[in-house]
């Protein structure tokens, strides 16, 4: 849940990457780490929590452009999860106090089902914190399309924006800083289009 801070005059909104192992989830936050417009010192340290064979990455920055909330800045949390269905207590404790999800999907074929399973253990997850997918805004990212043997966008449609309510999706090649930044400027719009609806600050 967004935190307001009334000394800084900061909401701050945690936005987490989520997506099967190796799907580009920590690509997506080195290249928003790298490239990220902020004032001098209003970008946190990318950390990286490492595990024998996967890690959760998490920074914090406040845009140069940060809309103001009723005179609040808004500075955004990115985390991501460990890919490996080992370290699924770890998921849990990163999605705590989740504002919104960016699901990362792999686009080669032969990882559909990972991408399926995946999203699954997400909603299951939300579940055991009393969350509900739907009442969360997230966004799904089809990354590596620079790739031979990718599925069709329509495709990954089917398997993971089949609902009543679509919502938004973007294709993307990480690594290339391509799709990154379009992806989380979505869904930073609608964490603040939800705040500001709410009227949180």
């Amino acid at each position: 849940m967004a935190i307001i801070n009334q000394a800084t005059k900061e909401l701050q909104v945690k936005i987490v990457y989520y997506g099967p192992a190796m799907c580009g989830k920590t690509t997506n936050l080195v290249q928003v780490h790298d490239h990220v417009q902020t004032a001098q010192g209003n970008k946190g340290k990318l950390v990286s929590l490492a595990t024998s064979s996967d890690r959760t990455l998490f920074f914090d920055f406040l845009p140069i452009e940060a809309m103001a909330i009723k005179g609040f800045k808004t500075k955004f949390q990115l985390y991501t999860v460990p890919g490996q269905v080992i370290y699924n207590t770890t998921r849990q404790l990163v999605l705590r106090g989740v504002d919104g999800i960016v699901f990362v999907a792999d686009s080669q074929y032969g990882k559909m089902a990972e991408n399926v399973e995946s999203f699954a253990n997400l909603e299951e997850n939300l579940k055991t914190l009393k969350l509900n997918l739907a009442d969360i805004p997230y966004v799904l990212q089809y990354n590596k399309r620079d790739l031979p043997e990718v599925a069709p966008v329509e495709y990954m449609e089917f398997l993971l924006n089949n609902r009543d309510v679509q919502v938004p999706s973007f294709t993307s090649s990480a690594h290339k800083c391509e799709g990154v930044f379009e992806t989380l400027n979505m869904i930073t719009r609608m964490l603040l289009h939800k705040y500001v609806n709410q009227g949180a600050a």
